[in-house]
């Protein structure tokens, strides 16, 4: 798989497919680590995503703080509209 290889859209993809329960069982954990493993390596929507996963506490813990200090301000900073 291109998200096993290191690949921030194919990960942010596969996190998507996990969150929605599309091509995937429904497995918020799954769409959690496949959006971290995106948003490591830059990609906005997946910081987005992650950050919201914390903000309303899917699949992690509650955390509106990690949220907004990291998450949405990554994306904000490549220009994510959501996150500003």
């Amino acid at each position: 798989l291109a998200a096993e290889r290191v690949h921030a859209g194919a990960q942010y993809s596969l996190g998507r497919c996990y969150a929605l329960g599309q091509g995937a069982l429904l497995d918020n954990d799954e769409a959690v680590r496949w959006f971290r493993l995106s948003a490591e390596q830059g990609q906005a929507q997946a910081q987005f995503r992650l950050g919201n996963c914390y903000c309303v506490g899917i699949g992690v813990p509650e955390d509106d703080q990690t949220a907004a200090r990291y998450y949405y301000r990554l994306a904000a900073r490549q220009g994510h509209a959501g996150a500003h």
